[in-house]
């Protein structure tokens, strides 16, 4: 790790590595969210010699103001709500669930494409790790650990590069365990703690499965 942040994502999930060895020989599934956590979420997979998947986590947009969210899915039909923006834009529950299929749609097509043919792995009884390249506010994070929740899993845990304390802190309560490998005081943004934050590429995100596929998971 550099002397302020990562080298890039390889070296963020390496370090990230380091401080989940306590995870290797569970049967654990390491799951990254698409597409800058899946570079990292690769590295803790390979060092665990855990299975590695993707989790596709959907904002909800509200119809013609699509860069506010009205809440977010996930697999599984897992769905949460900001109920505040609902509420005050007085949306029905019929335009809700327009946009939910809508976004249903786009989370399995992404994950097809991302998997081709394999099913989506089990999560049930299993070490489940939930890995990104950082956090801001951590909403997507939290979607993805209450969809995860509710398949099952012997334990669920956050791992981050990065993140603010608080919204670290924040996800105590969901997950059984929260691993933040840098928590700065003076936070600004994920990309600022990566020398290279150049965006994965959907074709990177494939590779990345393919070749844990073709090792069968291990380091």
């Amino acid at each position: 790790m550099g002397r302020q942040g990562f080298r890039d994502r390889v070296e963020a999930g390496r370090t990230l590595a380091g401080r989940l060895g306590h995870l290797r020989g569970l049967d654990a599934l390491v799951l990254g969210l698409p597409r800058g956590g899946v570079p990292v979420a690769a590295e803790v997979a390979a060092a665990l010699g855990a299975e590695l998947d993707v989790l596709v986590v959907r904002k909800l947009g509200v119809p013609g103001h699509e860069e506010l969210a009205l809440g977010a899915v996930a697999r599984g039909g897992f769905r949460a709500l900001n109920d505040d923006v609902v509420e005050r834009l007085d949306l029905s529950p019929e335009v809700v669930d327009v946009v939910t299929r809508r976004a249903e749609l786009v989370v399995a097509e992404r994950e097809r494409a991302y998997r081709g043919t394999r099913p989506a792995p089990p999560l049930a009884g299993r070490a489940v790790v939930v890995v990104d390249d950082g956090l801001a506010t951590g909403a997507t994070m939290r979607v993805a650990v209450d969809a995860v929740r509710r398949a099952g899993p012997a334990q669920v845990v956050v791992a981050v590069p990065v993140g603010p304390r608080a919204t670290c802190r924040s996800l105590a309560h969901l997950a059984d365990e929260v691993v933040c490998a840098l928590t700065p005081e003076r936070f600004n943004a994920v990309g600022t703690w990566y020398e290279d934050f150049s965006e994965t590429t959907d074709d990177e995100v494939r590779a990345l499965l393919a070749a844990t596929h073709r090792t069968g998971g291990e380091a």
